[in-house]
């Protein structure tokens, strides 16, 4: 069943100190069917207290957003920085396992290093991948924007590796390298006609091609992503499962645009 799902880093950010207990204020008010929940790093320190109170809450929460940076050893390499990932990883994971999170979505490769060392974050993908299914969750690689290739080219390669591997397509990262129309194309079909889509991030882009400057998250509408031809196409292929919605409702004081996001959703319910 489609389940439209809001990003907890839509409301949750430094301005309001990315206060977690902040959820039961806000997710009554979302017109949405769940949330996907962002680990941030500043949390480690206290993952027991926020595993606590999220099982508490009892929210619907399909999916968890690993921590962004934690790969980041992996493409550095070195015995200890790769543990140190792991380590971190395995943390993530055992929160997904914990609140009932059955994807778990992850920037194999991020931040200024990005892709830099790929072959590392390749190779390290069959560990992540068997840490994750230790505790229940299904591990999707998110086409994230590269500084030297681009998104498809690595996920082709991580294919060759992992044949039956599971990914997450965010429209904004694959408009970034103007991959968005390869979904559609015939040569890249395997990608639904083969499963390995299970999970999309529905957002817009007013960018140019890797426009560094212009890499905001915007609503449906705002940018110039061609929506219509993305929906009636997720539609033909019969996928029927999680959307999420990123477009932050934040502003510099904290305030929270609760109208701003269930727009999304309503917009979201209509064309999905």
């Amino acid at each position: 069943m489609k389940q439209i799902l809001c990003s907890t880093g839509a409301f949750l950010g430094r301005p309001n100190g990315r206060d977690y207990r902040l959820l039961e204020v806000y997710v009554p008010q979302l017109a949405c069917d769940g949330i996907e929940f962002i680990m941030y790093d500043s949390w480690y320190g206290e993952i027991d207290e926020l595993t606590g109170y999220l099982k508490k809450l009892k929210l619907n929460i399909p999916v968890l957003h690993c921590e962004k940076k934690l790969t980041e050893g992996i493409t550095r390499g070195g015995r200890e920085e790769t543990a140190e990932a792991y380590r971190l990883f395995e943390i993530n994971c055992r929160l997904a396992g914990e609140i009932g999170a059955r994807k778990t979505v992850i920037h194999l490769w991020n931040g200024p290093i990005s892709d830099t060392a790929i072959d590392n974050n390749v190779r390290a993908f069959g560990d992540l991948r068997e840490i994750a299914g230790r505790y229940g969750t299904d591990l999707l690689v998110e086409n994230v924007v590269c500084h030297l290739q681009d998104p498809m080219t690595h996920w082709c390669r991580l294919k060759e590796v992992y044949p039956d591997i599971h990914f997450i397509f965010d429209t904004k990262m694959a408009d970034f390298h103007r991959q968005l129309d390869l979904l559609y194309a015939p040569e890249y079909r395997w990608l639904t006609e083969e499963g390995h889509i299970r999970h999309y991030h529905v957002n817009d882009y007013g960018g140019g091609y890797k426009d560094w400057n212009n890499l905001k998250v915007l609503a449906p509408g705002e940018g110039h992503i061609d929506f219509e031809r993305f929906t009636a196409f997720v539609k033909s292929t019969g996928y029927r499962d999680t959307f999420t919605f990123e477009a932050t409702a934040l502003d510099q004081h904290g305030t929270v645009g609760i109208e701003r996001l269930n727009r999304q959703f309503e917009w979201a319910k209509r064309m999905l």
